[in-house]
């Protein structure tokens, strides 16, 4: 190990850090624009020089290996000379124009300008100026402050897999740009804003609303994918205005995807404030009174095997529990939180987890992706995979659907015959899973979501077993899910009860008559028009699918209105955080059950959310460990049995609506315009420099 001297401090470091790094260990702070430390070194800025003994000049601290026997000083007059060069050269066609600057408050630029910077400019030519580029619906760019740092461009190559960004023209003349007019393609691309460090590009939906200083912030987690990735919950009264990344190593790194960053807008439209009971077949506006009076007199005298309940995916664990307890109080069996009718067997834990974690995907060397497409279904996790591919030696068998996923990736078959010749050791590809010091699996929803699922899961635990995927020290048997309540619902028990109906039992047996009353907790990708003459329930925020068909809807809250638990795909257990109010008379999920069973006459023994919570403790004691992954036992799961011929389709077609928050954002439909249907130059403003 290098042992080097900074400033007259003596310290040892790893093999292979920079000088940068190593100034780092010891907390002397190195200013940079170009360096990021999950992206390749650059170089590009000289912001990070430092006087290292016997060399001619300042070198750049972020490309110099430490090595043994350096002494680094970074205070010295030459050094303090230097960087106030570099700063004058990278402010001399910089527009100067803070106070009208989006990034004002958080921009690196400001803050080492006044930390490094000379005290008056020496530049008196005219300035440069550079034409807006159109980056899409999301990035807005002013391109004339760019400092060229690169750091967009690594992102796009690196990280997002997409090699849309990049610099032409040599010297003066050099832009950043996408080479021709056209959107980002990237469902990563909102993190360029906050990797670019001079204000050039910005997010286009929040410009101008509002200044950093003005905002409440509050730590929560995303749920619109089943990662859940940390968040920022920026907020001004009662709305929520921007949304970002927390830094978080074995979840999203410091990521998040452009569905979390840029849906929030649809938290303000299309919400219910209000209960409504449908009176001479319209919903009118009715009271808290009138709506649990209509559901008490409608459920006085059903027997509870004619009452059912399907849970949604955005639903807080609190709430499914409460339910769960009420329905069990209705003497009710017929419980699902599996809207797309996937196969998940719940009665073991392992059969559902994605028991390698997130951050264990980088310790994998091959991977089969099973009826799946990562890159639709979880950004970060198909990011992660990327990082191992670009380390070397991970091979990538896909069954299902053709897709880029933004590394190599070898087309193995399209349904359950591969993986059936797979798991029997017929196809070369489970030579490839053997030989592996590390094989892994991602078995997807698009394989799950069929009547043969059940069979697809056990043929999965047959490659997983087979093809030695699964050891004390290793589990690589891999379910990955697309709702954020599911994993909870499943440790909850929101499933059928002994002699219960799952979701496709209940709707055929509300189509039939055989089920009166059906209650959906925020359940909105189901068929509605299944579900026959049956008084439907409805608890959710906005006025989607579910709500339409409603016949009492009772107003609840988002994720970022309420503190509520969730599980992500991993098992990991998180929390959201109030952030804003509910609006109107809408209230928290789990207190509207809980009064509604006090008129049902049920009463369920808890009054406020520590007594849930205690209660929830009680029943599985995994919601005590916040932010641990507990490893699930192996065993058997799914049924063995006849699988169809039929390809595994994508469960997700449109990444930018997938639930009824993204569905009622105007930037989300924005991204579907021009990135799903294809229809390019969509914003004139952003190609003419208007853009805001």
């Amino acid at each position: 190990m290098p042992k080097l001297t900074i400033d007259g401090i003596e310290v040892e470091v790893d093999p292979g850090l920079t000088v940068l790094q190593a100034c780092e260990t010891i907390g002397v702070e190195i200013p940079r624009f170009c360096y990021h430390e999950r992206l390749s070194v650059a170089g590009n800025c000289r912001m990070c020089l430092v006087e290292m003994e016997k060399a001619p000049k300042p070198i750049a601290s972020c490309a110099m290996p430490a090595a043994d026997g350096m002494v680094i000083r970074t205070n010295t007059p030459l050094v303090q000379k230097a960087r106030k060069g570099v700063m004058e050269f990278l402010l001399i066609n910089h527009p100067l124009d803070c106070p009208i600057c989006d990034q004002g408050g958080e921009c690196d630029l400001q803050d080492q300008a006044m930390a490094y910077g000379f005290d008056r400019g020496r530049f008196h030519e005219n300035k440069r100026a550079v034409q807006e580029k159109y980056f899409g619906p999301l990035i807005k760019t002013i391109m004339t402050r760019c400092i060229h740092c690169t750091r967009c461009v690594r992102f796009a190559t690196e990280v997002g897999g997409v090699e849309e960004l990049g610099a032409t023209g040599r010297g003066e003349h050099l832009e950043i740009g996408t080479y021709v007019e056209k959107a980002l393609n990237s469902e990563l691309s909102g993190n360029m804003i906050d990797l670019c460090p001079v204000g050039a590009l910005t997010s286009k939906p929040y410009a101008f609303v509002a200044r950093s200083w003005e905002l409440q912030k509050t730590e929560s987690i995303d749920v619109l994918d089943a990662v859940g990735s940390n968040i920022r919950v920026d907020s001004r009264g009662r709305e929520v205005l921007r949304v970002l990344p927390r830094l978080h190593e074995q979840v999203n790194e410091e990521w998040i995807s452009d569905k979390a960053r840029f849906a929030y807008d649809g938290l303000k439209r299309q919400r219910l404030d209000r209960p409504y009971l449908r009176r001479d077949g319209k919903l009118r506006p009715a009271s808290w009174t009138e709506a649990f009076a209509a559901i008490a007199e409608r459920i006085r005298g059903v027997s509870g095997d004619r009452i059912a309940a399907i849970a949604g995916d955005l639903m807080d664990v609190e709430a499914m529990f409460a339910l769960k307890e009420l329905m069990g109080a209705l003497g009710s069996p017929h419980l699902d939180c599996r809207q797309d009718g996937a196969k998940i067997d719940p009665a073991r834990r392992a059969g559902y987890l994605f028991n390698t974690t997130i951050a264990g995907v980088e310790q994998a060397d091959a991977c089969l992706l099973i009826g799946t497409n990562p890159r639709r279904e979880a950004p970060l996790i198909n990011a992660r995979l990327r990082k191992r591919y670009l380390q070397g030696g991970l091979k990538v068998g896909v069954i299902g659907p053709q897709s880029d996923l933004t590394y190599r990736t070898e087309t193995l078959g399209a349904g359950p015959e591969t993986l059936a010749e797979i798991a029997d050791g017929r196809h070369p590809f489970a030579e490839v899973l053997k030989q592996a010091k590390r094989p892994m699996l991602i078995l997807g929803m698009g394989a799950l979501a069929r009547p043969d699922g059940a069979a697809v899961l056990a043929l999965a635990r047959r490659v997983a077993e087979a093809c030695g995927m699964v050891r004390e020290d290793w589990n690589g048997f891999n379910m990955l899910h697309t709702a954020a309540a599911r994993v909870g619902g499943l440790e909850v028990g929101f499933v059928p009860e002994a002699g219960g109906r799952d979701l496709n039992g209940i709707l055929d047996g509300a189509g039939k008559g055989e089920i009166e009353v059906v209650y959906l907790l925020g359940a909105d990708e189901i068929d509605t028009s299944r579900l026959g003459n049956a008084f439907v329930i409805y608890q959710g925020h906005h006025g989607d699918a579910g709500a339409h068909r409603a016949d009492v809807i009772l107003p609840g809250a988002a994720y970022t209105e309420k503190s509520g638990t969730y599980v992500n795909t991993e098992g990991r257990v998180q929390q959201t955080r109030l952030a804003v109010f509910p609006p109107g008379e809408a209230r928290e999920d789990w207190t509207i059950v809980r009064a509604l069973s006090d008129v049902l006459g049920r009463k369920l023994p808890y009054d406020n959310l520590p007594q849930l919570r205690q209660r929830l403790f009680e029943f599985n004691e995994r919601f005590q460990r916040l932010d641990a992954v507990v490893p699930a036992n192996w065993g058997a799961f799914g049924a063995n049995g006849a699988v169809d011929g039929a390809a595994f389709r994508t469960p997700i077609e449109n990444f930018y609506m997938t639930d009824p928050i993204s569905r009622a954002s105007e930037t989300m439909a924005a991204c579907t315009q021009i990135y799903v249907l294809g229809e390019q130059g969509g914003d004139e403003q952003g190609m003419t420099g208007t853009n805001g």
